[in-house]
């Protein structure tokens, strides 16, 4: 008989800056080379336009701008990674700008530190855990918590009304 150990969870790791960050694999539907996105006027800072991914009109975000950082500078290892989160009930498809994608990685839950209050720089409510690998370290970042519930009823209006013009 086989003993139990602690679970374990996929997550895509990236890059912003020299920061690594995670997301968990599930909300992943796939990732795309960097286009210049469909720009809006009046949207936030961090909401760089929309992008045709397979016919749907998706908001596509800075997460660089959306921690605090510095603006996402495009090389040729940024890409997008499109997901399907769940935001205050409802399915929200988002493009997040990444420096760089490095892998899809298995975290035990045992593993996954929770969020320090200091000595971070973005706000650290946006972090559902910290993993330690070798010398750095793996922010998960919590999606659902990353907007808030009128950013994200926006950003989902932005998607459709780009989905209704297609």
């Amino acid at each position: 008989m086989m003993a139990v150990t602690a679970s374990e969870g996929q997550y895509v790791t990236f890059s912003l800056e020299d920061e690594c960050f995670a997301v968990p694999v599930e909300v992943v539907r796939e990732i795309l080379d960097h286009e210049d996105a469909f720009r809006i006027p009046h949207g936030p800072e961090y909401l760089l336009g929309l992008r045709d991914v397979r016919g749907q009109g998706v908001p596509v975000i800075d997460l660089r701008l959306r921690l605090g950082m510095s603006k996402t500078q495009k090389t040729l290892h940024t890409r997008i990674l499109v997901i399907d989160v769940q935001i205050s009930g409802r399915a929200l498809t988002l493009g997040l700008v990444a420096d760089r994608v490095y892998e899809v990685a298995s975290f035990r839950s045992d593993a996954i530190e929770s969020a320090p209050d200091i000595g971070v720089r973005w706000p650290s409510d946006y972090i559902a855990g910290v993993v330690r690998r070798e010398k750095d370290f793996v922010v998960i970042v919590d999606l659902a918590k990353l907007f808030s519930d009128s950013e994200a009823r926006s950003l989902g209006s932005f998607g459709e009304l780009q989905a209704k013009a297609v």
